[in-house]
């Protein structure tokens, strides 16, 4: 038998696919896990993962002046993607103002610096990896396949849930700063989803 037969296939065991969206549900439970345990962190990384709707990439290479205005936690924001080199807003819920706004309080952090530092010493922020880690220990806490769930998944919640309640799908275009409007219907799987919602409708 040569290698490449020997070779196990690096999808095994692995849900592959894109990541559904978190519901209302596990975001509480995840959210009341974390205040439970007073990672002041965690939580602001998760709350702002989910308003910010941001690609892994940019959210932990976010600054404290990409959120902030002296001392005052900003109510958007407005941050250059990585992937496109396009700019993209978002909006900072109350909820997670304060735990911006806790977190900064504990880790003494100036604006020049990353929001999340690493605490490893070779990475100057939280690297695309701890944070796919971290998001991995939180689906696990609240009941949910850590295989099937990732950090796409926070990306698309609200998105999902603005396009279900309003099925505006260009302000969801623009909240995820995609370039092209299939690129969001691709991304939330809305042709799929609409499809089976009418057929759902229909009794035979």
């Amino acid at each position: 038998m040569d290698t490449a037969q020997k070779r196990e296939a690096w999808n095994k065991g692995k849900m592959i696919g894109q990541k559904p969206p978190l519901k209302p549900k596990d975001i509480w439970a995840i959210r009341i896990h974390l205040q439970n345990k007073h990672a002041v962190r965690d939580l602001a990384i998760f709350n702002l993962a989910i308003d910010s709707k941001l690609r892994g990439c940019d959210l932990v290479n976010l600054r404290v002046s990409d959120v902030t205005h002296g001392n005052q936690i900003l109510p958007r924001a407005i941050v250059i993607q990585r992937k496109t080199q396009r700019p993209v807003q978002f909006e900072l819920t109350e909820p997670t103002r304060l735990a911006v706004s806790a977190w900064l309080e504990k880790a003494h952090l100036r604006s020049d610096q990353y929001l999340f530092p690493s605490r490893l010493a070779d990475s100057p922020h939280l690297s695309t990896r701890q944070y796919a880690r971290i998001v991995h220990m939180w689906v696990s806490t609240a009941g949910l396949d850590s295989s099937i769930y990732g950090t796409h998944s926070l990306r698309r919640t609200k998105a999902t849930l603005i396009y279900k309640k309003t099925k505006n799908l260009r302000a969801v275009q623009i909240l995820l700063g995609h370039t092209k409007l299939e690129s969001t219907v691709r991304y939330l799987g809305i042709e799929v989803d609409d499809a089976l919602e009418i057929s759902e409708q229909i009794e035979i």
